[in-house]
Order: C-alpha cells, then sequence, then structure tokens
C-alpha cells in the first residue's frame, strides 16, 4: 500500500512534541528561586497547517513523555483536540483516542522521531517520520518528512495528506477567504499572555 492511499483514509493525526513540533532542544533557564523554566521553539509553518488540517476534518492532537507548561500552552493556543503529557507508553494515549471518537488504527496518523514512537508507528495506519528522525524511526515510516522537526515537519505530513484526499487547495482558499472566520479562528497564539 502507498503512503498516498494510506493517507487517504486519515481522520486523527496525532504528533509527538521535541524533535517534531519543536527542534527538540530544551532550554531550562533558572527564575528567581532557582527553579527551571522550560522553554522550546515552535514552527509557526505546523500552527498555520494545524489550522489547515482541522478544516480539512482532522481531528488532531499531540502524545509527549515529559510534561510541560510550555507544551500546554501551544496546544491551547492551537486549540487542540488532544493533549497527553507524561505518556512513557505512548499506545495507552492512542487507545484512549479511539474509545473516544470510534476511531480505528488505520484512521489514525502519527508523526515521530525517536525510538518510543515506534510502538504506536508499527500499528496506525500512516506513520510519518520527521527528517531528523533516528534511522529505526525512518525505517518504520510510510513517509519522511522533508523538513526537520521544528522547522516545518508538522505541515509537510498536514499537506500530504490533505494532498491524498484531495483538498488541500480548497481548504487553502476557504482559510484565505475573508468571508470566513477560518483564519481568526484558528491558531491565537496568544502564548497565554
Amino acid at each position: 500500500m502507498t503512503a498516498e492511499s494510506r493517507a487517504k483514509n486519515i481522520k486523527i493525526l496525532i504528533f509527538d512534541v521535541d524533535g517534531v513540533l519543536t527542534d527538540g532542544q530544551i532550554f531550562v533557564i533558572p527564575d528567581a528561586e532557582g527553579n527551571g523554566v522550560e522553554a522550546k521553539g515552535f514552527a509557526a509553518h505546523d500552527g498555520l497547517g494545524i489550522s489547515l488540517g482541522r478544516l480539512g476534518g482532522l481531528r488532531i492532537g499531540i502524545i509527549t513523555k515529559r510534561n510541560s507548561r510550555t507544551v500546554a500552552i501551544r496546544a491551547s493556543d492551537l486549540k487542540l483536540e488532544f493533549v497527553y503529557q507524561g505518556q512513557s507508553h505512548k499506545m495507552d494515549a492512542i487507545n484512549d483516542i479511539l474509545a473516544k471518537t470510534g476511531a480505528t488504527l488505520d484512521e489514525l496518523c502519527y508523526v515521530g522521531d525517536d525510538i518510543i514512537d515506534l510502538p504506536v508507528m508499527r500499528q496506525c495506519g500512516f506513520a510519518v517520520a520527521t527528517a531528523n528522525a533516528r534511522k529505526e524511526v525512518k525505517s518504520m515510516a510510510h513517509y519522511v518528512t522533508p523538513n526537520p522537526g521544528g522547522f516545518g515537519a508538522g505541515r509537510d505530513a498536514i499537506d500530504f495528506i490533505l494532498t491524498a484526499q484531495g483538498t488541500l487547495e480548497k481548504v487553502i482558499e476557504q482559510y484565505l477567504d475573508e468571508s470566513s472566520n477560518a483564519a481568526s479562528a484558528s491558531d491565537v497564539g496568544i502564548g497565554n499572555m
């Protein structure tokens, strides 16, 4: 089965965070009390892509092993439907998502970059690895993004799925239509200010 035929069936898109929606770097900055404050960089292309994916009918979320207030803020900005942090065994979260939505594994795409993502990638309908992924992850993937995590890999996955489903151009025009509230209702990017 080709990557395009797998992508046609996708209804749910789940991303890992570090190394997928970020470049994998984690900055820990000490505050006045000596506690660490975590900072990460997210690609704006991925944020807009998530808005396009939602317009295209995809249900989108994240599953990550780390617990991070930074990730929670970005997930809220992006209005992600599924947000699972602190997940050592990501199939637990996947099974919860499938139970809540009634979707099947064949209808699920997962985007990962490291070995913790392999259990999901081995079972989902469409496994995507980022350009910066570990070799074990790339070898399991049905599609490898042209861009690395934190530099548009998430958008690459969304564009690929929407193209396979024949909806990318329509969704872009819907987003750009000034009479539609699609653009104003998407990624507000307030960063919890």
